[in-house]
């Protein structure tokens, strides 16, 4: 912008003039109107210090020989040190393997295979289920029990648990058998979501999932996000006021998850599914209740409309759908 200026007042009082009205240095302009010519690139000259041609061959001979061909440059450098020969040092040796495209990896190295983002939907109970397995601290340090939780993602109803001492892929398979039985899942229904626990990528799970016509997926490693819904629910349970920092038993932790899990799928009011309770959205109630709600809220409004100042209140929305990792085109159109 200010050679601009400088141009353009240059043509009206001169060049100089110009350039101590804007305090721009008249050499700089000069310059900019008309470049130097490039310098011609002189070739750097090799240091006399710089091994010879002979001796490049001669390095490069042994290194690509048979005794060596498999061996890295330090040990050509120490093995020949040994029998007495001195011919560069290491980092020359490097310098021109490097020059001729021959410094690479012998062995190809492991690659992990690229693991798909799992992307679920539920648009109704039973579609998908997240499942997990959380430790419940016991009565003494370092004693722990194994709380196994399955819940259905669209509603939030917990379809089986249960609380065992140790982390099994059996209890796992009974489980979820248990599971799929009472809550009579049909083949090619059910899509059964996990991480990537040792329970969970077992082969009698895989198998019985196999068997029963269900889908399984598994998050990506250590990507704790892929199963949001069993991460929470775990977080509902361990904040709730009255969580025992330990348990006496395996007795008393199943006692107190057999109230909890009662309480939470018949009386917890979620704010992920219209603060209905979960049994209410997977057993079908939730539509006659909302309803029961607007209701409730009309009357209300009807006798004191003036405490509604922008709207006629409503009651929250119910589910429509509910996402693991959600794709970007479909938050877009959301």
């Amino acid at each position: 912008m200010i050679e601009q200026t400088t141009e353009e007042l240059s043509a009206i009082i001169g060049t100089r003039p110009a350039c101590r009205a804007l305090g721009v240095a008249p050499a700089t302009i000069y310059r900019r109107r008309k470049p130097p010519e490039p310098k011609p690139q002189r070739p750097r000259p090799a240091p006399p210090r710089a091994l010879s041609e002979a001796e490049r061959e001669t390095v490069l001979g042994e290194l690509r020989s048979e005794r060596f061909v498999d061996c890295a440059p330090a040990q050509v450098y120490a093995t020949l040190l040994d029998e007495g020969r001195y011919l560069c040092s290491e980092r020359t040796m490097y310098r021109l393997l490097d020059a001729g495209g021959e410094v690479r990896e012998r062995r190809d190295q492991l690659t992990h295979p690229a693991y798909t983002k799992p992307e679920l939907l539920a648009e109704a109970p039973n579609q998908v289920w997240s499942w997990d397995i959380s430790k419940l601290k016991g009565p003494a340090k370092w004693t722990h029990y194994q709380l196994y939780v399955i819940l259905d993602i669209f509603s939030r109803y917990v379809v089986g648990w249960t609380v065992q001492y140790r982390e099994d892929k059996q209890v796992a398979k009974a489980l979820i058998a248990q599971a799929c039985e009472q809550q009579q899942i049909t083949p090619g229904s059910l899509t059964v979501h996990a991480d990537r626990g040792s329970a969970m990528r077992s082969k009698p799970v895989a198998f019985l999932l196999a068997d029963l016509g269900l889908t399984k997926t598994h998050n990506r490693p250590y990507t704790s996000s892929d199963n949001p819904y069993s991460e929470a629910h775990f977080k509902t349970l361990k904040y709730r006021p009255g969580f025992p920092e330990r348990f006496e038993s395996i007795e008393h932790a199943r006692e107190f998850c057999r109230w909890f899990f009662d309480h939470y799928n018949h009386q917890h009011r979620h704010s992920g599914i219209g603060l209905m309770t979960p049994a209410a959205v997977h057993h079908g109630h939730a539509k006659r209740l909302h309803a029961e709600r607007q209701r409730v809220l009309d009357a209300a409004y009807a006798a004191t409309p003036e405490r509604f100042v922008r709207k006629s209140p409503a009651p929250p929305k119910l589910p429509t759908a509910a996402w693991i990792n959600k794709p970007e085109h479909q938050e877009a159109a959301a």
